[in-house]
């Protein structure tokens, strides 16, 4: 236990938000994950790992299991022909992303399946991550980040202090640049370097220095392609992440009154700054810990389960605002005005 609160961003926030019996239950939810699974996180969480390679193997696993495992079947749905497949007594899973196709669904009244009907958005920020391979170790921390910025004004290429992943000989490095609402909305979806330095010169020439001074600093190059990506980074929980709100619906014949639901993963709750994919292994595990113990009542299952997706959200929101925040200090740090025009200290 005392790992798991030992984390140096906000192990007094995970203090804070959960007792100490419910750190303790969700640590032995994740010793009951059957071996081949849990083998496979060990392996994620070594070095760099691409979310396609996590996804093939999940599926590769499933598809071992055999006669008693997980039957697949890809194809495109709607929630309304979800909703229509459900007979009493099942159970459904929306782990659909942050798309969910049920998480606006499960709040009863006129405005369900609106969008945002059951769902709570924060826009923190636009930007690109760049992704590329360097052949060097290199490690960067603050001091790093802001000696190699120091010529950059406005876009800051900053990366991840503990998000670069050292493998054998080379480094797997993703930084982030700030960007405007105007630059997002003429950016595609995903594009290269070259494409960055024709058509946003500015940004590019702030990611080229950073980059050139890692060269200066390591004697190494860049071994694959920029790849770059412009995302909005908000950060997002559903209301209610299970149907129980449906159950007090007397004489109504929606599937949702006979048919428990429940949201894991990004379908529940979703933060920027790559700390997603743990959010959505936690919550399975966690959801699968508590229908395992069979003495427990749907009601208990349902209210529990939103007790701890509900403290879930509060520890990564305290962790993204404060990361977001840190961020606009970092990146005014050289304009004292505004620097203290961010300070709000009482």
């Amino acid at each position: 236990m005392e790992s798991y609160c030992a984390d140096y961003i906000d192990g007094e926030n995970i203090a804070a938000v959960f007792d100490v019996t419910e750190i303790e239950e969700a640590l032995l939810f994740r010793q009951s994950v059957p071996g081949d699974l849990m083998s496979l996180i060990h392996e994620w969480v070594q070095g760099f790992c691409p979310l396609n390679s996590i996804e093939e193997k999940l599926s590769h696993l499933i598809n071992n299991r055999g006669i008693n495992g997980v039957e697949r079947i890809e194809t495109n749905i709607t929630a309304q022909q979800v909703m229509a497949m459900l007979g009493t007594g099942d159970i459904l899973i929306d782990c659909t992303g942050c798309k969910s196709l049920l998480r606006d669904h499960l709040v009863p009244g006129p405005a369900t399946g609106n969008k945002d009907a059951n769902t709570f958005n924060i826009q923190l920020e636009y930007a690109i991550i760049v992704t590329f391979v360097y052949n060097q170790e290199y490690q960067c921390n603050e001091v790093c980040k802001y000696y190699k910025n120091v010529e950059n004004p406005h876009y800051k290429f900053i990366p991840f202090v503990d998000r670069t992943c050292y493998d054998g000989n080379i480094t797997f490095v993703s930084g982030i640049v700030n960007i405007t609402p105007e630059d997002y909305n003429v950016m595609p979806a995903t594009f290269d370097g070259q494409w960055l330095r024709v058509n946003f010169p500015q940004v590019a020439v702030s990611m080229d220095r950073f980059i050139d001074k890692i060269k200066q600093e390591t004697h190494g190059e860049i071994i694959s392609d920029l790849e770059v990506v412009r995302i909005p980074l908000n950060l997002y929980r559903a209301l209610n992440v299970t149907s129980r709100k449906w159950l007090t619906q007397q004489g109504d014949d929606h599937p949702f009154t006979s048919s428990p639901v429940f949201l894991v993963g990004d379908s529940a709750l979703g933060s920027p700054y790559f700390q997603s994919i743990s959010l959505g292994l936690e919550s399975a595990i966690h959801l699968a810990g508590l229908m395992g113990q069979r003495n427990l009542s749907l009601t208990d299952i349902f209210d529990r389960f939103e007790l701890y997706m509900y403290k879930q959200w509060l520890r990564v929101y305290m962790r993204s605002k404060m990361i977001k925040h840190n961020k606009d200090l970092f990146e005014n740090i050289d304009d004292p005005l505004r620097l203290l025009d961010l300070l709000h200290i009482y």
